[in-house]
Order: structure tokens, then C-alpha cells, then sequence
């Protein structure tokens, strides 16, 4: 077999500034990485990154999805609450998950995966299987940034389509699960409901114990490449604009180039507008599903429409892991989001205006071919604008973060009063996916505006030794094009923005 040539293994030039790439600037230039099969390599990295983090949001997600699927057997009554009372419950989840959510992702940073990501899991299920033996009245996004200091940014977004397809997964399993699980009403003294809390709390508690042993580190220190393996792998990423792949030593001035960057600010209405539909979608479809059915049949049972939910994530899964491999292939993540984004406010005008449960079945499918494959395909499109392993863990963090803020406000806004047809909640379901598709306008055009700046040399920056009638001290003095790539990331001059 034919063993690709790695990047950067002989002196090059870069084709847009001219400024050269020499092999003193080479990621351990002692280092001959000719022999290594580079497609071998990446299979051996999905199988040991992919298929456990998959796993692990499948249960995370299953258990952020139990409590709409309890509520359809008495949580409320059985506990004596009321439905607002229900919605506060659900509110109080997102405030915490989404202000540490920039922290988490530093710490996964500057901890090891195995032990920050593990033990994430195990209070997680620690806390939902508590849910279980309640009487009265954390998140696994940063993966994303983890899996972005592993793939280039033309193949992190079938990856992420791979890793988020397991969500839907999750969302079809549950409601099959919960079926199950409910068949346990009054043993051991409990309702149905609580059994669907303990029982999956505890699954992600045995799992969440494993991970201290299954969750690999970074490129620089996962144990499973050799030494030679893990330098080509350094230099691939690097060769992807990834400059502070193989380890970056953490400066408070990260963070800050992070939050005086107009594309954390525009990423954040970006994910506000798919991050606030995913959790109204997850937590409410089966009370959605449930209601408009009575109207057309009386018994209609809290099994079925749980069912009934089952095809729904299946379609969504198909479509997520479609979406994400096309996005790789053509590159242009930003009209697949904005064409996504499109098929979501068509479905939730069919939603708001729709009086009859087949057409409103209907557009719980587009609804969820719109949300899922959106969320992959923006979020590889934002973590690969973003230069400098600490800085895109604040962005993503602040991003996330702010767009699960808004999960505070999808868990009030399906609200009894208003149903079966619900158009409050759709109304404003309906709103974020707008700001969503508007952000992404706007962060498409400005980072278009911003290639052509760099294009006619206005972000040169002044190199010693390079003659540059572009430079410029304004955008830096450095001695080699090297130290202005690992300085200024993604503000480099040679940096290219993809769309």
C-alpha cells in the first residue's frame, strides 16, 4: 500500500502570504513519518475515540430525555406538582449546565479526558438515579472541542454527525425504554416513573467508572499512537491550521482573544437558535405527540405516543449521519446550515397553523430532520474558524453555554394551558430557529468580508527576514512566521476561514 506523504515534511511555501514554511518551524523535525499508512491511522482513531463518547452521550442524553418521558406516567400526580411547578424543575437545570460550561471546557483542557469527562458522567448519574426516590417537590457538548484537537476541519463534521447521531438514538431508545421500564410500576413501593430514573441512573453510573479507563487523552499524550504516529498526527492538524496541536501552554490572554472576537459573539446566537429547539424538541415531543392524538382517539395511551417518538429519532438519525458526511464532502457548511435552518421554520409554521395530527406528525419529522443535522454541521462550522486549543474552548464553552441558557426557556414554554396545538411554544421555538438562521447569515458574510481583507495582504503582519510590502507593525512584529501563527491563531494572515 502507498503511504501518503505527511504534511509539511519537506520545506514549502504558504501560497497566499508568501511567507515561508521552513523544516525548522516542522513539529519534531527528527521525526520520519513516511512509513506511517495515514488511512489506517485515522480508522485506528475512530475506533478508539468515537465509539465510547458516542456511548457516553447516548446515556447522557437518555437521561436528560427521562423526565418527558416520565411525566406521561404520574410524575406530576404522584408528586403532587403542579405543571408549573414541572417547568421550574426543568428551568433550574440549565442555569448551572450552561455558566460552567466555558470553565468545563478549560479544565478538559488542562485535566485528562479520561478523568474530567468521567467524572462529569458519574455525578450525572449519581444526581438521575436521586431523581428516582424524589417524594416531593452538566452537559457532554465539550466533547466537541475534544474531538476537534483530533480531526482536520474537513472531516470533523461527519465525525460530529456520527457522535451526534447517538442523540437521536437516544431519543428513539427512550422511548422505547421508558415503555419498558413503566411495566415495573408499584414494585419495591415505587411508581413506573421513578424506575425509569433509577434504572437509567445507574446504567450511566457502571459506565461512567469504566471511562476512567476507556477515555483517551489528547494527540500529544494518548496512549494507544507511537511516538511516530502521534507526531504525523500533530502535524496533519497543523498542516490544517490546527498550529497549536501537540500541546499549548494555557495563558489568561487566550481567553481574552476569545471574547473580544466578533465570532464568539455571533456563534453564540448561532447555537441559541438550534440548542433552544433540541431541548424543547427532546423534552416535549412525546407530550406533543401524546396530546394531538386524544383529540382524534380518547384512549390514546402515554405508551404510544412514547412509541409513536421511536421513527421520529430514527429519521433523525438517518438524516444527521447524511448531513454530515455531505458537509465534509462539499465544504460548505454554511449554506447547509442556512438551508437546514429553512426546512426548520417550515416546520414549525406547519406546527403553529396545523389543526390536524397527521400534518402535525408530519412536521415533527421535518422538525427533526431541521434541529439534529443542523447541530453537527454549525458546530464543526464554528470550532473550525477558531484557531488555538484554548481559545476554542472558551468560545465553544461560551457559545454552548449561553445556547443551553436558553433550554431554561424551552422548559417553560409548553405550558398545559396551551394545549394540544401548543402555539406558544411553537411560536417561540419558531423565533429561535429565525435568530439561527440570521446569525449564520451574518457569520457567513462577515467571515467572506474577512478572507478578502487577508487576501489583498491588509492582515500582514511583519516578519523578520521576509521582505513584505503588505506588512504592516499594526498587525505584529514577530521573528518567524511560526511564532505569529502560534500567537495570533486564527488572526494569522495565512489563516483562511472556510464557509
Amino acid at each position: 500500500m502507498d503511504h501518503p506523504k505527511a504534511p509539511y515534511d519537506e520545506a514549502e511555501t504558504d501560497n497566499v502570504s508568501g511567507q515561508s514554511i521552513t523544516a525548522n518551524e516542522l513539529y519534531r523535525p527528527d521525526v520520519d513519518t513516511s512509513g506511517v499508512d495515514e488511512r489506517k491511522l485515522l480508522r485506528r482513531i475512530d475506533i478508539y475515540i468515537l465509539p465510547w463518547l458516542a456511548f457516553l452521550y447516548v446515556l447522557n442524553f437518555l437521561d436528560r430525555g427521562s423526565i418527558g418521558n416520565a411525566k406521561l406516567y404520574n410524575l406530576e400526580r404522584d408528586l403532587g406538582i403542579t405543571d408549573k411547578q414541572y417547568l421550574i424543575a426543568l428551568t433550574v437545570f440549565f442555569f448551572p449546565y450552561a455558566l460552567f460550561e466555558p470553565v468545563s471546557n478549560v479544565l478538559l483542557r488542562r485535566l485528562r479526558p479520561s478523568v474530567w469527562l468521567s467524572s462529569m458522567m458519574l455525578f450525572w448519574g449519581v444526581i438521575m438515579t436521586l431523581h428516582g426516590i424524589a417524594h416531593d417537590y452538566g452537559g457532554l457538548i465539550r466533547i466537541v472541542f475534544y474531538l476537534s484537537c483530533w480531526y482536520t476541519r474537513k472531516e470533523l463534521g461527519s465525525k460530529l454527525a456520527i457522535f451526534f447521531s447517538s442523540a437521536t438514538v437516544a431519543g428513539a431508545f427512550s422511548g422505547l425504554l421508558a415503555a419498558a421500564i413503566a411495566n415495573m410500576d408499584g414494585i419495591g413501593g415505587k411508581p413506573g416513573w421513578a424506575w425509569i430514573f433509577i434504572l437509567e441512573g445507574l446504567i450511566t453510573v457502571v459506565f461512567a467508572v469504566v471511562s476512567f479507563w476507556v477515555v483517551q487523552g489528547f494527540p500529544e499524550n494518548a496512549k494507544f499512537l507511537t511516538e511516530t504516529e502521534r507526531v504525523f498526527v500533530i502535524r496533519r492538524l497543523r498542516n490544517d491550521m490546527q498550529f497549536s496541536a501537540g500541546g499549548e501552554k494555557f495563558s489568561s490572554k487566550y481567553i481574552w482573544q476569545s471574547l473580544k472576537d466578533w465570532k464568539t459573539w455571533v456563534a453564540m446566537g448561532i447555537y441559541m437558535g438550534f440548542d433552544g429547539p433540541l431541548y424543547a424538541f427532546s423534552l416535549f415531543t412525546p407530550t406533543i405527540i401524546n396530546q394531538v392524538f386524544e383529540l382524534t382517539s380518547p384512549w390514546f395511551q402515554a405508551t404510544k405516543a412514547n412509541l409513536l417518538s421511536v421513527p421520529v429519532y430514527a429519521w433523525g438519525c438517518l438524516v444527521t449521519c447524511v448531513v454530515g458526511f455531505l458537509g465534509d464532502r462539499i465544504g460548505r457548511r454554511s449554506y447547509i446550515t442556512l438551508v437546514l435552518l429553512g426546512i426548520g421554520l417550515v416546520a414549525y409554521i406547519i406546527l403553529l397553523t396545523s389543526r390536524s395530527p397527521a400534518l402535525s406528525y408530519f412536521a415533527v419529522y421535518l422538525a427533526v430532520s431541521a434541529i439534529y443535522p443542523t447541530i453537527p454541521n454549525a458546530v464543526a462550522w464554528v470550532a473550525g474558524n477558531v484557531e488555538g486549543s484554548y481559545k476554542r474552548s472558551v468560545t465553544l464553552g461560551m457559545a454552548i453555554g449561553f445556547g443551553n441558557i436558553n433550554g431554561a426557556v424551552a422548559a417553560n414554554i409548553y405550558r398545559a394551558e396551551d394545549r394540544p396545538w401548543y402555539t406558544l411554544g411553537h411560536g417561540i421555538v419558531l423565533a429561535y430557529i429565525a435568530i439561527g438562521w440570521v446569525c449564520s447569515l451574518v457569520f457567513l458574510i462577515l467571515l467572506k468580508r474577512e478572507n478578502a481583507r487577508r487576501d489583498r495582504g491588509e492582515r500582514d503582519e511583519v516578519i523578520e527576514g521576509i521582505d513584505n510590502k503588505l506588512a504592516h507593525p499594526k498587525n505584529g512584529t514577530y521573528e518567524s512566521v511560526d511564532a505569529a501563527r502560534l500567537d495570533k491563531g486564527d488572526e494569522w494572515s495565512g489563516f483562511r476561514y472556510s464557509l
